[in-house]
């Protein structure tokens, strides 16, 4: 298990940021309700371009997708372990072990999509029933120490936009002329 370090929680912190700031004052619940739809018109972009990868190293449009239905997964239990225990510990997660391991570029993405959009919806209606002190509720992040639920939630939020501009960015390069 990863241990909470000062340069841990330095780049924690940073990564929160670059995440609250892709969001800015956007309604994170308003942003994340319209993540399902965008997905599933890049979908209908990418075509034939849908495993194809930009660069070595690089995730193509369905380990986009699979990646954002494992941060679903890991953030719907994230949620309930704040609001639900005192403090509990959170495991970090390499998403290119989750990506790779579980084989997203192989996975049919109709499957993806309908596993992120039921996850999402139950996380919505968790978000819109939740009270302000639910929200204030802390977890403590392996990495990045403590996180509550509201700031858990807007990360996400950003997470969404940046893997959306991932996703554009992705069929721009595969696209572009060479």
């Amino acid at each position: 298990m990863a241990t909470t370090t000062p340069d841990s929680l330095a780049a924690g912190r940073a990564y929160q940021q670059q995440l609250l700031a892709l969001l800015g004052h956007d309604d994170p619940a308003e942003v994340a309700q319209a993540t399902a739809s965008a997905v599933q018109s890049l979908l209908k972009e990418a075509g034939s371009d849908l495993t194809r990868r930009p660069a070595a190293g690089e995730w193509s449009m369905l380990e986009l997708i699979g990646h954002l239905v494992d941060a679903e997964i890991v953030m719907s239990g994230r949620y309930r372990w704040a609001i639900s225990q005192d403090e509990p510990p959170l495991l970090a997660y390499d998403q290119d072990l989750w990506v790779a391991r579980l084989r997203h570029n192989e996975a049919h993405p109709d499957e993806l999509l309908a596993v992120f959009s039921a996850l999402r919806d139950a996380n919505l209606r968790l978000w819109r029933r939740s009270t302000a002190e639910d929200r204030e509720r802390v977890a403590i992040h392996a990495e990045r120490g403590p996180e509550s639920y509201g700031l858990m939630f807007r990360m996400l939020a950003g997470h969404d936009r940046f893997h959306l501009n991932q996703m554009r960015e992705t069929l721009r390069l595969l696209r572009e002329p060479r």
